[in-house]
């Protein structure tokens, strides 16, 4: 990759997370996204650490400062009202949320893929001196996350989620079935914005969009209260996503209380049943870690980018190996979020296709890890030469590199500093 010139595209991607800084948190893109979100804001961090460490750990103590009392992160934190984004908290109506407490700023009542711990652990090797107090100061309430993680979502070992934004995957064909089983009456009348920065091509269907409001509705009349979503609610699907995220950030607390001198008794515990849980994602049929709807037992059917963070996690599989080099051999540009040779394949709609650069970035590494050099080579040229080619884009096609959905985006932005560009430090 050294025949890129860097230089340039190094600076733009540091102007595009000054950009996008509010002053202690970014945002993932102006007006599409006009808040904090919680996996944005730990990628966010790993970019700000190549320049500016002090950043970066602001970064991620703001993300924790909403932590709420029951230990649960919330996947939007509304800092500053937009009316420009729908829904806001008005819909989510968290505010007498079981689990929420004395916390004061507004946010959605779900989480996202638990990837702070390992960021947290990336910035602190980044440079060690000026991040072991801060480290530290973080520890608890990380540890506090994955413990509400565990209690609140890993009932099968695997960890679920209540809603399709959960996963961060928001419209992946693993939710097919059981966004299906929903029939979305009673849903408000609502206005979409998302359509307004962004090509209806490239984003959810309204069908999803409908289903996505009523599942919001569904844990607001709740109040949020984790036992009564997870007795009641039709949606409950196992996924790879938290459930590798979860796993790998379990493996890196493991070792940050190691470097703190705490007990990691709970980690090594929550490892292993972790360990145990992935196994009930691996569909023998496609041959791949993918989603499982827990209401019904069924495997998805979906072979994504999602289970193949089984490295990331950790996990080796032998004949993961095959399903991940076939499906780099269909893909122009990897790594595809869905495979091409797949029925609802569509390389532009959000992660029914497009391919997603904070994915490559955990899947490669994890690759690299386990000594599958030659797939986490072409995964980290591909991203570099996609955002060399078509800018800092939120997602693009694996057919033709076009650039889709948001742009000027932060977490493209931090990949490319701390990993996809040829000046980043080696992984």
């Amino acid at each position: 990759m050294t025949d890129l010139n860097t230089g340039p595209l190094d600076e733009e991607a540091r102007r595009i997370l000054r950009l996008n800084d509010k002053g202690g948190y970014t945002v993932p893109t102006a007006g599409l996204y006009p808040y904090q979100w919680n996996w944005d804001s730990a990628f966010a961090a790993i970019g700000f650490a190549t320049f500016d460490v002090d950043r970066a750990w602001t970064e991620l103590e703001t993300l924790f400062a909403a932590q709420w009392d029951n230990g649960m992160v919330p996947h939007i934190l509304f800092h500053v009202v937009d009316e420009g984004y729908f829904p806001g908290p008005d819909v989510w109506g968290t505010q007498n949320a079981v689990g929420r407490g004395a916390q004061t700023v507004p946010s959605s009542g779900i989480s996202q893929p638990p990837v702070a711990a390992s960021l947290a652990w990336r910035v602190y090797r980044s440079d060690p001196d000026a991040g072991e107090a801060r480290l530290r100061a973080l520890y608890p309430k990380m540890l506090a996350f994955h413990r509400w993680m565990m209690e609140a979502r890993a009932e099968s070992g695997a960890v679920c989620i209540t809603h399709p934004w959960e996963a961060g995957r928001d419209n992946a064909p693993d939710w097919d079935e059981a966004m299906a089983g929903i029939d979305p009456v009673g849903v408000q009348p609502y206005t979409r914005r998302d359509t307004g920065h962004v090509d209806a091509k490239m984003r959810p269907t309204q069908a999803d969009y409908d289903r996505y409001i009523w599942l919001v509705q569904f844990g607001r009349d709740r109040d949020w209260d984790d036992a009564k979503i997870a007795e009641e609610s039709p949606f409950r699907v196992a996924d790879p996503t938290m459930t590798f995220t979860c796993l790998r950030s379990s493996r890196d607390l493991g070792d940050v209380a190691d470097l703190l001198g705490e007990d990691r008794t709970q980690v090594d515990d929550w490892i292993a049943t972790l360990e145990a849980g992935a196994e009930t994602l691996w569909n023998p049929e496609t041959q791949s870690y993918e989603g499982r709807n827990l209401r019904t037992g069924n495997f998805t059917g979906s072979v994504s980018n999602a289970g193949f963070l089984c490295w990331w996690a950790g996990i080796d599989k032998e004949a993961a190996r095959a399903t991940l080099d076939g499906v780099l051999d269909r893909a122009r540009y990897a790594l595809p979020s869905y495979d091409p040779a797949g029925p609802q394949f569509d390389h532009l709609r959000y992660w029914r296709g497009p391919v997603w650069a904070i994915m490559n970035y955990m899947a490669a590494n994890g690759m690299a890890e386990a000594g599958l050099a030659a797939q986490a080579d072409r995964i980290r040229r591909d991203t570099a030469k996609l955002i060399a080619d078509r800018g800092f884009a939120e997602y693009f096609s694996p057919v033709d590199g076009t650039p889709a959905g948001g742009g000027t985006f932060t977490w493209t932005a931090a990949v490319w500093l701390d990993w996809a560009s040829p000046s980043a430090r080696e992984s």
